[in-house]
């Protein structure tokens, strides 16, 4: 897949301060990419550089081969969809998808019809003469990626445009961007600090901690297998459950439970990690005490004392111990076990 968009060995420094360290990332033609991870992590101004609304300290940027790094933001054809709509207030929706049509000096019949198409694809059509202050957010927000596709971009950069969207219009939000994405095969970045939206959105997910990514592969390897410490506990909700472990006997013992320990890592510190969901309530497991009980519809999380360690495991509508109680714990899938350097958090299974 040729690569629409490069970041080359980039750097951005904010006076002392490093929001990226040297990001290697491709995103493909045609390809849906999120870009995962906490606040400060360095994703909005990953994607405020390739917009050209932040010059890199050092690195590369390229758009469909082309070198951008030092270019204005209008000479680039990328389209940015921010987190607060950035909505004209004095201008019709109509107005506010035509702007950058206006300011390129677009004939009137041409954008007057390039509207039209725009909206009609988000389905604003009927918004059209109304100002945003008449608008409700996911109104707002359809205006605004109309906007963007008015200009037929060669990349979207979306910058959290949901976060703004009450819970149910979010995942109707969701669904309506992933559709769009399959309608019109661009190429888009999408910027969040949800793991849902990662895992349910993304063609792949790339994940950045402290302006350094972490792991870049499809939602289910990244939920699956990864790369490390900090992306097994950052992806997953409830997070992955990290337990210490020490040798005995030639196995090891993490918490309650007792593991064969994976060949390679002999004399090695390391750690383990469970899911929640592969924590299993059984007749003759370790015991552990119920301290909260958190129930979630059809499921429900559980956290637990095991003898000092503390864990939570995710349970369905058929468990539903009291606080306080005592219970029986297993891991339901042996295999599903991770285990990390306990000094390098890398993941050495």
């Amino acid at each position: 897949m040729a690569a629409a968009l490069e970041f080359q060995g980039v750097h951005k420094r904010f006076g002392e301060v490093a929001a990226l360290r040297g990001l290697d990332l491709a995103v493909g033609a045609g390809e849906l990419l999120v870009l995962v991870g906490p606040s400060g992590c360095g994703k909005t101004t990953a994607l405020r550089t390739a917009a050209g609304l932040e010059e890199v300290s050092e690195g590369t940027i390229r758009i469909g081969g082309r070198d951008v790094t030092r270019l204005l933001p209008a000479a680039r054809n990328v389209a940015m969809v921010f987190q607060n709509y950035a909505l004209f207030p004095h201008l019709s929706a109509a107005e506010n998808i035509g702007f950058g049509l206006r300011a390129r000096k677009v004939a009137r019949a041409e954008a007057r019809e390039r509207i039209l198409s725009a909206a009609r694809v988000v389905g604003c059509e009927a918004l059209l003469e109304r100002k945003p202050h008449e608008l409700s957010g996911g109104e707002r927000q359809r205006v605004a990626l109309a906007r963007a596709l008015v200009r037929e971009p060669d990349v979207f950069l979306l910058d959290e445009p949901l976060s703004n969207l009450d819970a149910q219009l979010r995942v109707e939000m969701r669904a309506e961007l992933r559709r769009l994405h399959n309608r019109l095969g661009a190429t888009m970045v999408y910027v969040t600090h949800d793991q849902v939206e990662a895992l349910t959105m993304g063609d792949r997910v790339a994940v950045l901690s402290q302006g350094v990514l972490q792991q870049v592969d499809v939602p289910d390897a990244v939920y699956r297998r990864p790369a490390n410490r900090f992306v097994a506990t950052f992806v997953g909700s409830p997070a992955m459950n990290i337990l210490s472990a020490r040798d005995e006997g030639g196995r090891l013992r993490a918490g309650p439970f007792v593991f064969d320990r994976p060949p390679g890592t002999d004399g090695r510190p390391v750690e383990v990690g469970i899911r929640p969901e592969h924590l299993a309530l059984v007749a003759d497991g370790a015991p552990a005490q119920v301290e909260v009980v958190e129930v979630a519809g059809n499921e429900a999380f559980l956290h637990l004392d095991a003898g000092g360690t503390r864990l939570v495991a995710r349970v369905g509508p058929e468990h539903r111990p009291a606080a306080g109680s005592t219970v029986a714990l297993a891991v339901a899938v042996p295999g599903s076990v991770h285990i990390f350097d306990a000094e390098t958090g890398e993941a050495l299974t």
